[in-house]
C-alpha cells in the first residue's frame, strides 16, 4: 500500500519554486517540462535551468515557446504535439537518439473544463491531452529515463481529481452525457493513477514517479471559463486582482511551481515513489469534503492504476514491457 501521508516537509504551501531548489545544484542534470513556456510551466523551467539544468521544452508553437522563454538561459525547444502521436514518437525518438540521460521529466501541460471535442483516434480532449498524451510521452522517453538511474517522473494532477474517478466503462463519454468539469476531474485521477503506475515499473531501473496538486491560481488553464465561473471561484478579490491565499490553496504562479520542483529535486523523495503531493510535502489521504487538502482514495488505489495502465496501453499501443 501507498506510504500516503505528509512526512515532515520544511516547506508549506507558502513556498516558491525558488525557496524549495535553494541549495540544490542541477549541474549536468537534463530536464523535459511539457507546457514549461506558459504559467507554472515557465516558472518550473526557471528554477530548473537556474539552479544549473539542461531544460528541453516541447511545445506546439516552438517559435512563441521561444519568445516567452527569452532570457533564461539553458533552454532549448522542439515541437511536439500531445494530441498526435506521430508527433509525439518523432519527438521521442529525437531525444532517445541525443544519447543524453533524461533525469527529471515534468508532465506539466494541460487544458481544463473544455468543450467537447475528439482526438483524431475518438478520445475526449482532455482525457487525451492530460493523460493519454503524457502516458505515450513518458513511454517514448523511457531509454533515456532509465539511462540516468535517478530520474523522476512527474505528473501534475489537480484537486480537480476530487470531482471523479475514472470512468472505466465509459472513459470518452461516448454513452454517458458530457461534462467539462467530470471529464476534466477524470483525468486528473488519471494522472495520479498514472504515477502510481509507472513508480512500480521504474524503481528497479531507478525512476521513480510522482503526482502533485500545484495549487489554484488565474492562470491561461482558465481560458474556457466564463467570468461567472471564475467568479463562482472567489479567485479574486474586490479589486479584481488574482486572490492570494495560500492557506486555502489559492496562489501566486512561483508558489503554485514550487512542489513540482520539490516533487523533481527533493532529497527528501529519494526512497519514495507513487506518492501524491500537496503543497511541498506527501498529501493525506483525503475521506471529507470535496475541495479539501489531500488525495481522494479512488486516486491512490493501486488496483486502479494497474486497471489505468493496461487500458492506456490498448489505447496507444505503447508500453515499457
Amino acid at each position: 500500500m501507498t506510504q500516503q501521508h505528509p512526512i515532515g516537509s520544511p516547506f508549506s504551501a507558502a513556498s516558491t519554486a525558488a525557496d524549495v531548489i535553494r541549495g540544490i545544484d542541477l549541474s549536468g542534470k537534463n530536464a523535459i517540462v511539457t507546457g514549461g513556456h506558459s504559467g507554472l510551466g515557465i516558472e518550473t523551467v526557471r528554477a530548473l535551468a537556474e539552479a544549473g539544468a539542461r531544460v528541453l521544452v516541447p511545445a506546439r508553437d516552438p517559435d512563441q515557446a521561444r519568445a516567452a522563454l527569452a532570457g533564461i538561459a539553458n533552454v532549448e525547444v522542439d515541437p511536439i504535439d500531445l494530441t498526435d502521436p506521430a508527433s509525439i514518437a518523432a519527438f521521442g525518438a529525437h531525444v532517445v537518439a541525443g544519447g543524453r540521460a533524461l533525469d527529471m521529466l515534468i508532465n506539466s501541460a494541460g487544458i481544463m473544463a473544455a468543450p467537447l471535442w475528439r482526438d483524431a483516434e475518438g478520445h475526449e480532449s482532455q482525457f487525451a491531452t492530460n493523460h493519454l498524451g503524457h502516458f505515450r510521452l513518458t513511454v517514448a522517453l523511457w531509454p533515456a529515463l532509465t539511462r540516468s538511474g535517478d530520474a523522476r517522473v512527474i505528473s501534475v494532477s489537480s484537486r480537480g481529481h476530487q470531482i471523479a474517478g475514472v470512468d472505466f466503462d465509459d472513459i470518452d463519454f461516448l454513452s454517458r452525457p458530457y461534462d467539462k468539469w467530470v471529464a476534466y476531474g477524470q483525468s486528473k485521477t488519471a494522472n495520479a493513477l498514472f504515477a502510481m503506475a509507472l513508480d512500480k515499473r521504474g524503481r528497479e531501473s531507478g525512476v521513480r514517479a510522482f503526482s502533485l496538486h500545484p495549487g489554484q491560481v488565474l492562470t491561461g488553464l482558465a481560458r474556457h471559463l466564463s467570468e461567472a465561473e471564475i467568479a463562482s471561484f472567489d479567485a479574486r478579490d474586490e479589486q479584481g486582482r488574482p486572490r492570494v491565499d495560500p492557506a486555502r490553496g489559492m496562489k501566486t504562479v512561483p508558489q503554485a511551481a514550487a512542489t513540482s520542483v520539490w516533487a523533481a529535486t527533493s532529497p527528501l523523495l529519494a526512497d519514495l515513489g507513487g506518492l501524491y503531493l500537496e503543497d511541498c510535502d506527501v498529501a493525506p489521504i483525503h475521506t471529507g469534503e470535496a475541495g479539501r487538502k489531500g488525495v481522494a482514495p479512488w486516486a491512490a488505489d493501486p488496483d486502479l492504476a494497474e486497471r489505468l495502465w493496461r487500458v492506456s496501453e490498448a489505447m496507444t499501443g505503447a508500453s515499457i514491457g
